[in-house]
């Protein structure tokens, strides 16, 4: 469904992603882990048309070159990025952001359908949607940016940073939510610093150090190896 190939990109004159490739078949649920500053978010812009690489391409479906459209294309075709940080609209209740989510035209003629799913999804939803999204929680919060990128009717979800700044209770409940949905059929591209949690949910992953690919393969094998063990999950 994804395809990365020696892909380059940064902020001006500072580069931070160097020649990455990877692919996401469909139906995955594909975890892309490292640390802070690694590169991770970056190269979530670049595939959802925030950011345009200096080199390299990326394909969707097979066929559809990614490379250098612009964000709101990028969205028409079915790549659903949910931000790092939620980026809700404050002001707004959790209905409006839904119904702003479902706004492009794949998905304007499911919003009835697509709203059903996610307040079955999450129930706290439905019970508060006129409340404005500034006085959610932090997992409330993340919650609705998931729920509003699924009123998307995503064919590939990007997830940035999920379980950011969440109590772990809360984290477990929506990597739960996440698995659920894959197993449903929808493709993820989960991006993560919990890397225990995102290599026990996925089904392969990628670590990205300084702006590299340095490993890859099926997360139950990776989870073992001993790199991954010191590096990040302190043992």
């Amino acid at each position: 469904m994804l395809s990365l190939q020696s892909i380059r990109a940064g902020y001006g004159a500072l580069k931070v992603l160097h020649e990455i490739s990877l692919f996401v078949d469909e139906g995955e649920l594909v975890a892309l882990v490292g640390a802070n500053g690694a590169g991770k978010s970056t190269l979530l812009k670049v595939i959802s048309g925030q950011i345009k690489p200096s080199s390299g391409r990326i394909l969707f479906d097979e066929e559809i070159e990614l490379t250098g459209i612009p964000a709101h294309e990028v969205v028409q075709l079915g790549v659903i990025q949910v931000p790092e940080g939620r980026q809700l609209f404050p002001n707004m209740s959790i209905y409006e952001n839904l119904l702003v989510g479902g706004n492009n035209v794949r998905a304007r003629k499911k919003r009835e359908e697509r709203l059903k799913r996610v307040y079955d999804l999450f129930p706290i939803i439905k019970t508060r949607k006129y409340q404005m999204a500034s006085t959610l929680s932090g997992g409330e919060q993340q919650m609705l940016a998931i729920a509003r990128g699924l009123m998307a009717n995503p064919k590939l979800l990007l997830l940035d940073e999920p379980s950011l700044g969440l109590a772990p209770l809360i984290v477990e409940e929506l990597f739960r939510v996440v698995k659920d949905l894959n197993q449903q059929g929808l493709t993820v591209l989960l991006v993560e610093q919990n890397v225990r949690l995102s290599l026990t949910i996925s089904v392969r992953a990628y670590v990205i150090e300084n702006g590299r690919i340095t490993m890859d393969g099926p997360s139950a094998q990776l989870i073992q190896e001993e790199k991954v063990k010191k590096a990040f999950l302190g043992l």
